[in-house]
C-alpha cells in the first residue's frame, strides 16, 4: 500500500467579511459535536439567533488579526505542512475541518497521488469531542463515502508525549527569555462541562472537580480537562517552574451553559488585583496561532489585564512552524512510514 499523511486543523473563513464569515460559522456551529443540542434546537439557536449578529462581530475580530497572505491559521498551517513535507518521503495534504479547504479535497489530493493508506493527524494535542473527535469522525465519513478503499490510521492525542512536552516547554522557555514574570497563565480553549461527561466512556468517572484526575482510569484518554491540567503539570516539571507562579484556565465560552472553569477573562482580573503585575500567557491547546490566541488572548487579554491593574503582559506564541515542532512531526511521520509506529 502507498502511504500518505493528512494534516487537519480547524479552518477559517475565506476573508474577514460578514459575507464569508457567516457560512463558516454556520458549518462550525451546526456541527453536532460543537453545539450538541438536537438538530431542531441547534438550527434555531444558530440560524435563528446567532447568525443574525455574530458574523459581523466575528468579521471585525478576524480583520484585526488578518495577514496580507490571508488567515493566520491557514498561512501557518501551510507553512508547517510545507516544511514537514521537505523532511518526509511520503505525500502530504492539508485539510480543514471547516471552510473551503475541506477534508474531502485533501483526501482527493492524496488519492490522485496513489495514496491508499493515510495517517490522519488532527492538529490538536488534546482529545475533545468538539476538536479532535469531530476531525476523526468527519474524515472517516468522507473516506467511506468517497474513498472506500483507503485505509485510515489516526495519530492519538499527543499532549503527554515526552518529545512533544520537550518541544512545547523549550518553546515556552524561549518566549519567556528577558521577561520578568510574576505569574504564567496556561489558557486552554474552553468546552461545556457536559462534553466532559459525554466523552467519559465509563459514564461515572468524571466529576469535573479535580478529584477524579488522580484516579487512574480509561476516562483520561478522552477527558479534555484532565489532559489540559496534565499538560500544565508536565511543562511545570520539565521547566522546573514554581507551582505558586503558574495556573490554568479556560477561554472562549458561550453564555447559557456551565463551561470549564476558571474562566480566563476572570483570571486576568483576579491575578492583577492580587498583585501579579507581570503576566505571561500561553495557549497550549493550539499548535497554530489563530483568532483565539491572536485576538482573544494577545489583544483582548492584554487590555483586560492592564485595565485591572496589571503592568506588563506577554502572549507567548504557539509552536506554529518552528523548526523543533516541524522536526518532531517529521520524525513521527517517518517512524510510522517505516514501521507503523505511532508516538503515543
Amino acid at each position: 500500500m502507498a502511504k500518505g499523511v493528512l494534516l487537519v486543523n480547524l479552518g477559517s473563513p475565506d476573508s474577514p467579511t460578514p459575507k464569508d464569515v457567516k457560512p463558516y460559522l454556520d458549518e462550525f456551529l451546526m456541527d453536532e459535536r460543537v453545539i450538541d443540542a438536537p438538530k431542531w434546537l441547534r438550527t434555531l439557536l444558530v440560524r435563528g439567533i446567532i447568525l443574525r449578529t455574530r458574523p459581523k462581530k466575528s468579521a471585525s475580530a478576524y480583520a484585526k488579526i488578518w495577514w496580507d497572505e490571508g488567515s493566520p491559521l491557514i498561512v501557518i498551517s501551510e507553512r508547517f505542512s510545507d516544511k514537514v513535507q521537505k523532511q518526509v518521503k511520503i505525500p502530504m495534504a492539508l485539510g480543514m475541518r471547516y471552510g473551503s479547504m475541506s477534508i474531502k479535497k485533501a483526501l482527493g489530493e492524496l488519492s490522485k497521488k496513489g495514496v491508499d493508506e493515510v495517517l490522519l493527524v488532527p492538529l490538536y494535542p488534546h482529545y475533545a469531542m468538539s476538536s479532535y473527535e469531530t476531525v476523526v469522525v468527519k474524515t472517516m465519513e468522507e473516506q467511506q463515502a468517497h474513498f472506500p478503499k483507503m485505509k485510515l490510521t489516526t495519530l492519538p492525542a499527543f499532549y503527554k508525549s515526552p518529545e512533544y512536552i520537550k518541544v512545547l516547554s523549550e518553546s515556552i522557555a524561549d518566549g519567556l527569555k528577558g521577561f520578568e514574570y510574576d505569574h504564567i497563565l496556561f489558557s486552554y480553549h474552553g468546552i461545556p462541562e457536559r462534553h466532559i461527561r459525554k466523552s467519559d466512556p465509563t459514564k461515572f468517572h468524571c466529576k469535573i472537580d479535580g478529584s477524579c484526575c488522580y484516579i487512574n482510569s480509561v476516562a483520561h484518554h478522552t477527558c479534555y480537562r484532565h489532559q489540559c491540567y496534565d499538560t500544565t503539570e508536565l511543562v511545570k516539571s520539565y521547566l522546573k517552574l514554581d507551582e505558586n507562579k503558574i495556573s490554568s484556565s479556560f477561554q472562549s465560552r458561550l453564555a447559557g451553559d456551565p463551561w470549564l472553569k476558571p474562566y480566563t477573562d476572570y483570571e486576568f482580573e483576579r491575578l492583577a488585583k492580587e498583585g501579579k503585575k507581570r503576566l505571561a500567557v500561553i495557549t497550549p491547546a493550539f499548535v497554530s496561532d489563530c483568532l483565539e490566541t491572536l485576538e482573544e488572548i494577545a489583544m483582548e487579554g492584554k487590555e483586560q489585564f492592564t485595565e485591572a491593574g496589571g503592568t506588563d503582559y506577554k502572549h507567548i506564541p504557539c509552536l506554529n512552524d518552528s523548526d523543533a515542532w516541524v522536526g518532531l512531526m517529521a520524525k513521527w511521520i517517518n517512524e510510522w512510514e517505516a514501521s507503523d509506529v505511532l508516538p503515543v
